[in-house]
């Protein structure tokens, strides 16, 4: 009986070729981090029996809100977090090590996977798996098509190699669990810290590491460039554009502040509801729902329920986001409007944007918050409550 078969996804570095900003693994691709779109292409195979992770110390907090997203995709399988060095090589020793220490068996198999490759497909899963059981030590590659010249320092060309030979390297490269494990210990206790892979630890440590078939497709995510390349490749395959509609109100009871957006507005009085009341994420978690036709906030989180009493109003709208990522969808936009004579919204405006867009993943530019008032005619004129309006743009596959 084929034994198990485990993967790390090594998602610790800076990205820095990737410029300033958040590390390149938490940034948004077409309205979702990167490591949730790689974490969900491994857990699309569910032979695999489990997922971990290895990431960078600071980065526990932007790591569970992307973990979040995938709104229990994987059915568990999906594990805790380990932590990383210095450089990918100690990186995913410190995730080999992890592994022995755990509770239970030892997997047979370990496919080790870099975050910033999302395209990974369970084909390839399975071709890795396949060929580590073969070889004991085995990688994705593909055909160089190109002529590939070895040069000096200063530019010189000192060499053409005979491209039949070469093979472009991939990952997830896919190793017997003991044999890799065995190789980074080897590789550590030699101090060498130089490797670029896993395949070139395996051949340090002695071993042979046969080559399988790659896909093109499964692309690196490295560059400005590349995540440029990756959105457009993500928004062509997204054919089916839905539009959904949200509208909530609340009225006014005693208090000091109201939530609109996320964000603590002060305020001479409260909005009244049975969770945190913020009128404005009720309004775009139902635009959502509507795009994708599943019901309203009332049928995912009812009111009867005492559990939602003061509910932060963010659970709602990330379950909305995790709703349409499961479809294999994203929201491409949202427009929102809210109705009211008080409090002024514009000094707020900005902070709400960046709020709901930390929230959904999305850029900021595809967050569009309005205010207005209703010229003193009705409930929201006579200052009784607040009303909100919001359009939410949904991309499905076809």
């Amino acid at each position: 009986m084929a034994g198990s078969s485990h993967i790390l996804v090594v998602a610790a570095g800076r990205g820095s070729r990737a410029g300033e900003g958040l590390p390149k693994q938490y940034r948004s691709v077409a309205g979702e981090p990167l490591l949730t779109r790689t974490l969900r292409a491994m857990l699309a195979d569910p032979s695999v029996e489990g997922v971990t992770p290895v990431i960078h110390p600071d980065d526990e907090a932007l790591f569970q809100q992307s973990a979040s997203i995938l709104n229990g995709a994987g059915s568990g399988r999906l594990g805790a977090p380990a932590h990383g060095g210095a450089t990918r090589q100690q990186s995913v020793h410190a995730g080999l090590e992890a592994l022995a220490r755990r509770n239970g068996p030892k997997p047979d198999i370990v496919l080790i996977h870099d975050g910033a490759r999302p395209f990974s497909s369970p084909a390839l899963i399975k071709r890795a798996v396949r060929h580590a059981r073969l070889h004991g030590a085995a990688v994705p590659g593909f055909l160089v098509t190109d002529t590939i010249k070895q040069v000096s320092s200063d530019g010189a060309v000192v060499g053409t190699p005979d491209r039949r030979a070469l093979r472009a390297v991939q990952t997830p490269q896919a190793f017997a669990f003991d044999l890799i494990l065995d190789a980074h210990r080897q590789a550590s206790e030699a101090e060498r810290h130089d490797l670029t892979d896993d395949a070139a630890v395996a051949e340090f440590a002695g071993h042979q590491v046969f080559v399988f078939e790659g896909e093109p497709e499964n692309t690196k995510i490295t560059t400005l460039d590349d995540f440029a390349r990756a959105e457009a490749r993500i928004q062509s395959s997204l054919l089916d554009v839905r539009v959904g509609q949200g509208y909530d109100v609340h009225a006014f009871a005693p208090g000091d502040h109201v939530w609109l957006g996320g964000i603590k507005v002060p305020h001479d009085r409260t909005l009244l509801g049975h969770s945190d009341a913020d009128v404005l994420l009720h309004a775009i978690t139902d635009a959502i729902l509507g795009a994708i036709g599943d019901g309203d906030i009332g049928a995912h989180f009812p009111p009867s329920q005492p559990q939602w009493k003061g509910a932060a109003s963010d659970i709602f709208l990330k379950d909305a986001m995790a709703r349409v990522a499961a479809l294999g969808g994203i929201v491409a936009h949202i427009d929102a409007t809210l109705v009211c004579e008080r409090p002024k919204i514009g000094p707020h405006r900005d902070a709400i944007r960046e709020r709901i867009a930390a929230i959904t993943g999305l850029s900021i530019g595809r967050v569009a918050v309005k205010a207005t008032t209703s010229e003193r005619l009705g409930f929201t004129g006579r200052e009784e409550g607040i009303a909100a309006l919001a359009i939410a743009t949904v991309r499905l596959p076809v």
